[in-house]
């Protein structure tokens, strides 16, 4: 079964327009859709209806790997051009959940695309409205980060792009020291940033030692999580450190930033952006994104499964989501329902003590969370509570099925990305 969102005022026509006009020429001229077959004899030859998209197949990152660039590059025109004439940026994906994929973007267009998602907070854009050029500060891993890759020890005139500073050096945030975090903190106080761009675990890390030594950050108006699965934990850390709204940025470095949190916490679609459906619900209405892009025509991607899970939600005339996180990452409770990440973070709400944590299932079934301690750590009772709603989340009602374990440190994958679930259909 397929799900297809019905555009809401304010985008309905722009949306329809975008994919109608765009997905017709790019299955005529583009390499990857000219070899593809339709699942019914001429669904796409007129793409006038939005529901016409349903009968064309899917792609996947192996699509996009296989025979790179060639697949995206129309007749006639070649790469070595197209990085001459500076027309195209060469990137990569992280590899968190699969192998690292080549990505073709229009020079310019990251910056674009992010733009557009930044405006639908109403608080972010009254900031960039009166400071176009906002100053941050990243700090993710150097291989999450199209704009900036290094090996060694680069200077800090190395780690400016822009109006950003990237002020960490490894992937590896458990393993920071105190000369370093105090060269990080010292490097951000001096920045002035209006927002910090954030991987959440990274975030966190950060500002548990800015807490630490009262260092504060007057210039700040926001921060941004972006990179992966923002959880409560985080949120509650880092609201509570810097003391300004905490929002949620999704997307990928293949499709663009797809959704904002708005004011009122909801995640708003960037129609001019991307085209959204969202494949085989379950009951709760939660199903696997899939993404047309509409403003990279140098690699469009047409019915992309993204691998991650949302759940659409009527806001009155407008169409919001809830992220549940990625799909490998999903747990099966012992009834056989999908046990998304987003429910098993839901059981953290309105406990404290916790900065991270892991969720990690054995081969016999039994599950095991690890978790490192927010200052003082959890008291016995919210360690109790938090047992009882992840028991009743994966059905788990015998005993020794499920054990919580405090640790000093929880490691990153290669990416240098953190998962919070590691089920044991998906670790190999």
């Amino acid at each position: 079964m397929l799900t297809l969102p019905t555009p809401r005022a304010g985008g309905a026509s722009g949306l329809a327009l975008g994919v109608s006009d765009r997905v017709p020429r790019w299955l005529r001229e583009v390499p990857l859709y000219q070899r593809r077959t339709l699942t019914t004899p001429g669904a796409g030859a007129d793409l006038a209806g939005q529901g016409d998209l349903r009968y064309l197949p899917f792609i996947t990152k192996d699509d996009i790997r296989r025979d790179f660039p060639s697949n995206f590059l129309r007749h006639g025109v070649d790469l070595d051009t197209l990085l001459a004439e500076e027309l195209v940026e060469l990137e990569h994906t992280s590899g968190t959940s699969e192998g690292r994929t080549p990505l073709l973007l229009g020079r310019g267009w990251w910056v674009e695309q992010e733009q557009r998602a930044l405006r639908l907070n109403p608080t972010v854009a009254r900031v960039l409205d009166w400071a176009p050029e906002a100053r941050r500060v990243t700090l993710t891993s150097p291989v999450c980060n199209g704009d900036i890759c290094y090996t060694g020890v680069p200077t800090h005139a190395e780690r400016v792009v822009g109006s950003a500073l990237h002020v960490n050096l490894t992937r590896h945030p458990f393993l920071w020291g105190r000369a370093e975090l105090a060269r990080m903190a010292a490097e951000t106080a001096a920045w002035e940033p209006q927002f910090l761009d954030v991987d959440p675990v990274y975030g966190v890390l950060f500002a548990r030692y800015c807490e630490r030594q009262g260092i504060r950050l007057p210039t700040l108006e926001f921060v941004l999580c972006s990179y992966e699965f923002v959880s409560v934990n985080h949120r509650q850390v880092l609201e509570r450190v810097f003391g300004v709204p905490v929002l949620n940025l999704y997307g990928s470095t293949e499709t663009g930033h797809l959704l904002m949190e708005d004011e009122r916490g909801r995640m708003v679609p960037s129609l001019e952006t991307a085209f959204l459906e969202v494949l085989d619900p379950d009951a709760r209405g939660v199903g696997e994104l899939v993404v047309t892009t509409l403003t990279n025509e140098y690699m469009p991607l047409i019915r992309y499964r993204i691998g991650d899970l949302v759940e659409p939600l009527e806001a009155g005339r407008r169409l919001t989501y809830r992220v549940h996180g990625r799909r490998a990452d999903a747990f099966t409770a012992a009834t056989g329902e999908r046990v998304t990440t987003l429910a098993i973070d839901e059981c953290f709400v309105g406990l404290t003590g916790f900065l991270h944590y892991q969720l990690v299932e054995t081969d016999t079934g039994a599950c095991r969370l690890r978790y490192v301690t927010d200052r003082v750590g959890p008291s016995s009772a919210h360690l109790a509570e938090l047992e009882r709603r992840l028991r009743h989340q994966l059905r788990l009602d015998w005993v020794g099925a499920l054990t919580l374990e405090e640790t000093d440190a929880l490691m990153a994958e290669s990416s240098g990305k953190f998962r919070l679930g590691y089920p044991r259909s998906a670790r190999g």
